[in-house]
């Protein structure tokens, strides 16, 4: 009957909206941490669909304080069961020495130590000289980081036992994924190859 049919598509329609009232689960029970970069198409190269996940984009991929609280939140209360990190090969967190990016923003700001991170908490800063380039994580190769990335979630108390954890390697040059280590492509660049080229993409 077509009541039935309508009736259906209106409980699922509010289930959709009201899904953290209801304690409904993103339809995967996944988690998603990946770049920003715009060549990454989340969703097309995981195979997933609108509502599949929660999605989680910064500059590079990477694990920081946000990811992690981002990361607590989703599976400790919102019934997420797997974290999956997609980082990229021709990264531009590949394409500069730390260094020359610290100096840059030296030579915009200035006094590096006292500029506020969060706008909640005014007395979160760098305060350690050397932080802020630590903070920027610019990395060497994308294989390792994303490697590197696993171990430190897994063994992170905010992050339960139970939840699975895999990262992979988006090649641009290929269009797909791959394991970290697992190269698809004859040439990949590194950071070395990145910095001569002297971009940061």
């Amino acid at each position: 009957m077509l009541f039935e049919t309508l009736d259906q598509q209106i409980k699922n329609y509010a289930d959709w909206v009201l899904r953290r009232q209801r304690g409904i689960p993103n339809n995967r029970r996944l988690f998603v941490v990946a770049c920003m970069d715009e060549r990454l198409p989340v969703e097309e190269a995981l195979g997933i669909d609108k509502g599949d996940a929660h999605i989680f984009r910064n500059a590079g991929g990477l694990v920081t304080d946000d990811v992690i609280r981002s990361a607590m939140l989703t599976t400790n209360f919102f019934g997420t069961e797997e974290i999956i990190i997609v980082n990229h090969t021709e990264c531009g967190m590949m394409s500069a020495k730390t260094e020359a990016l610290v100096q840059a923003m030296k030579d915009k700001v200035g006094n590096l130590e006292q500029v506020a991170l969060d706008p909640s908490l005014p007395e979160l800063t760098l305060s350690d000289p050397n932080a802020f380039g630590r903070w920027i994580k610019m990395f060497d190769d994308v294989d390792e980081i994303s490697e590197a990335q696993v171990k430190f979630l897994r063994n992170h108390p905010f992050i339960p036992a139970h939840v699975t954890i895999h990262s992979y390697v988006y090649e641009v040059e290929t269009a797909r994924l791959r394991k970290p280590h697992e190269r698809l492509a004859e040439h990949v660049n590194d950071a070395r190859t990145m910095i001569e080229h002297a971009y940061l993409a």
